[in-house]
């Protein structure tokens, strides 16, 4: 049932992304971030704190690539 649970977030985080051009901030990363780190070893905690790190970087470097690309325009 678990895995089931697991399977669903991670596709429904997933989808959610296609849906938009932008990359995931804390809070969508945070959560496939839980989500791993119960399935990897009850470490949920652990993997939602890293996930909203990967999360918030990934959003400054699409963030900073989108100001390049304005100011040369």
């Amino acid at each position: 049932m678990r895995a089931a649970i697991a399977l669903f977030l991670c596709a429904f985080i997933a989808g959610a992304s296609a849906a938009e051009a932008k990359p995931g901030g804390c809070l969508k990363y945070g959560a496939a971030g839980a989500v791993a780190g119960h399935v990897a070893g009850h470490h949920a905690v652990k993997g939602a704190i890293l996930g909203c790190a990967a999360g918030m970087w990934r959003r400054h470097e699409y963030n900073k690539q989108m100001r390049a690309e304005h100011a040369g325009h």
